[in-house]
């Protein structure tokens, strides 16, 4: 096989650790995933950054994160350090020479690099729900929001659209509950609490517009490498949430933007998913099967995925069957889950009857590791025990400058730096909502105007006439009219003449029969009263 088809790993031990053979990754089956595992200071980054360079030097792009800012080195050109010149010996790598590679640097924040963007609309409830770590109820709520968005023709671009939705179907809670169940205001208002607090994290900087077009990670140079994207994620590990969920948002955007193109002679693209148990972290079944998915369909459209995390556990079972090469680094064995991963990582590796791999996993050397990759026919070689080979560009971060130079001739500088802010479902509804206030202030001003008898003749309760008019007063005549009423009657009761009292005793006494008169409720009460009245005044 011609040299260009495989990428040189390092070289293997025997038993007596003189060299045994160089360790390579055939390219038509890079593809086919992979896993690096290993503790802490065990190598694991400058795995990471060998592989990216021969990637790059084959023609394959790259995309991978930069926990703590050391990965950033590999767009320098390395330095012949005596401990790294040792290691090209041991390895036979000759000739040992150094180089700078393409490098993109992407960040989320838009500090480190160039700013990554996603639509809410792209991102989807499924990953949104597991973000914000919503209930059953709550995920089901922000699914109907998606719905009605799609049936209205309303963009959610960004969270301001999100929260700007949510608050319309609680308004509507009613009417949508008929049609697709209930919509707890309490559920919208938990999940605007959630977006409250995935704002304040920084997630206002990830969602908008430019979104990132994926064909801008799958860059090559003039002189046929394929471009390194590292994204500057120190800052964003202080959520390790969003870190997860943006990395299987990338993927599963990957899986659904790409065409089929079975197995090619070489991967498109090449995934890094560092510090991969925050993906796994108490993730819902549905979410594991989506990761199942991707990763099993993904291969058929030229993209290799490989997880990088301390311990093998850390990736699910259904997960850890589709990663056909493997890269073990030391393990610790202190405790009984850390003996029980070292034992788990053993198993899966094809035995060689030189050593016992259980317990070569907890005597590897830093800068060692346990190899195995696919070989012919894509079957697993049978593991060996091999010194990494050093890397090309340099070991450690860039300074400030440095970064800064590199961000100013990058290929996509100014296309993702300005975010722009189009008409979409928070500037939508917000117009409707000024149109129905319009429409209603309007309504009220030509109410105000109408004639003040308009609403006479309708369904009103009338009163009698008791002055002898011959016309009954409707119950809803203006106060005026009313007011107007009562003085004429009361003018007229006082421009009568005075009756003639005989007598105090009389006047006192046809008064207190005049109040129980009025008293009593019934016609016959009223009656004996004017009789026994009368009789009082004819027996005088």
């Amino acid at each position: 096989m011609a040299e260009d088809e495989s990428l040189f790993l390092g070289a293997s031990r025997k038993p007596d650790d003189s060299y045994q053979r160089a360790e390579t990754l055939l390219l038509r089956y890079a593809n086919r995933h992979g896993l690096v595992t290993g503790a802490t200071g065990t190598g694991k980054t400058v795995t990471l950054q060998i592989l990216a360079e021969s990637f790059s030097n084959a023609g394959v792009p790259v995309f991978c994160a930069d926990i703590k800012g050391d990965l950033s080195g590999i767009a320098a050109i390395g330095e012949a350090k005596d401990f790294l010149v040792k290691r090209a010996g041991q390895v036979k790598l000759d000739p040992y020479e150094f180089q700078e590679f393409p490098v993109i640097f992407w960040d989320l924040f838009g500090e480190k690099g160039h700013p990554i963007r996603a639509t809410i609309s792209e991102m989807g409830p499924l990953l949104l729900s597991r973000l914000m770590n919503l209930s059953d109820a709550q995920e089901g709520v922000m699914n109907i929001a998606f719905r009605i968005a799609d049936e209205e023709g309303l963009l959610l671009l960004d969270l301001k659209d999100l929260q700007a939705m949510l608050a319309h179907i609680a308004d509507r809670a009613d009417e949508i509950g008929r049609k697709y169940g209930n919509v707890s205001k309490a559920s919208v208002g938990a999940i605007q609490r959630s977006l409250l607090v995935l704002e304040q994290q920084g997630g206002e900087h990830f969602f908008g517009e430019p979104a990132l077009r994926i064909e801008d990670l799958m860059r090559t140079t003039r002189d046929g490498r394929g471009a390194i994207n590292v994204l500057a994620a120190d800052k964003l590990m202080m959520n390790p949430r969003l870190y997860a969920t943006f990395l299987l948002w990338l993927m599963s955007e990957l899986f659904e933007a790409l065409p089929e193109i079975g197995d090619p002679d070489r991967p498109r693209l090449v995934f890094f998913f560092d510090e991969a148990h925050l993906l796994f972290d108490e993730a819902p079944k549905i979410l594991i099967d989506r990761v199942e998915q991707v990763v099993r369909l993904i291969r058929s459209k030229g993209v290799g995925v490989y997880f990088v995390t301390q311990n093998p556990l850390d990736v699910p079972e259904t997960v850890l069957a589709q990663l056909g090469n493997r890269i073990q680094h030391a393990l610790r064995a202190y405790t009984p889950r850390e003996q029980k991963a070292v034992r788990a990582s053993a198993e899966t590796f094809r035995p060689n009857p030189d050593f016992y791999c259980a317990d070569a996993i907890t005597q590897l050397g830093v800068g060692e590791a346990l190899v195995s990759t696919l070989e012919a026919k894509g079957v697993p070689s049978m593991v060996q025990r091999t010194l990494i080979r050093p890397p090309s560009s340099r070991l450690g971060p860039l300074t400030e400058p440095e970064r800064q130079k590199i961000q100013a001739v990058s290929p996509v500088a100014g296309q993702y730096d300005k975010p722009i802010d189009r008409e979409s479902a928070f500037e939508m509804l917000e117009k409707k909502a000024a149109e129905a206030a319009r429409a209603e202030e309007e309504a009220r001003e030509n109410e105000d105007a109408a004639p003040a008898d308009a609403g006479r003749g309708r369904t009103r309760w009338t009163l009698p006439d008791f002055d002898g008019g011959g016309e009954k007063r409707d119950r809803d005549d203006d106060d005026d009219d009313l007011e107007e009423d009562y003085r004429r009657r009361r003018s007229s009761r006082t421009r009568s003449a005075p009756r003639k009292r005989t007598s105090n005793r009389q006047t006192v006494a046809e008064a207190a029969i005049k109040s129980v008169v009025r008293s009593v409720g019934s016609s016959l009460g009223r009656a004996l009263v004017r009789g026994v009245l009368g009789s009082l005044k004819r027996g005088r």
